[in-house]
């Protein structure tokens, strides 16, 4: 599995504030994203987890905010497994515009059945999934 995953977003207008940067708020959005691609590329996916009756939750959330982003910008989103333990996941994240590093990031997940009961992380998961 892998534990590092990098991808490409370009700033679209409607994710802009009136300033006409990318609002804050969405770079958790591009958070989730990085973790999603991330994910498939190892060979899984959020659709296999749900069949399987475990859904992720957003335990902790973090950013930390160096440069602003505006329209049209290309950014790269480099998602990494930071921690991963048998209840949960740590993903870190930076966001660069070329080599510009604009923002930071780290959010924790655990995993719960459909009642909302903490589960075990599977192996495979352990390994640089979600």
């Amino acid at each position: 599995m892998l534990r590092q995953h990098e991808i490409d977003v370009r700033v679209r207008y409607h994710e802009c504030d009136p300033m006409g940067f990318l609002h804050h708020g969405r770079f958790f959005t591009y958070f989730e994203l990085g973790r999603t691609e991330l994910l498939r590329a190892s060979g899984g996916s959020y659709r296999r987890m749900e069949e399987a009756g475990l859904l992720i939750v957003v335990v902790k959330a973090e950013c930390r905010y160096r440069r602003p982003a505006g329209y049209d910008d290309l950014l790269t989103i480099r998602t990494t497994v930071a921690r991963a333990t048998s209840v949960k996941i740590e993903h870190t994240y930076e966001v660069l515009r070329e080599s510009e590093l604009l923002a930071t990031g780290r959010v924790t997940l655990a995993l719960v059945d459909r009642q909302g009961k903490v589960q075990c992380v599977p192996d495979w998961m352990q390994d640089g999934g979600a």
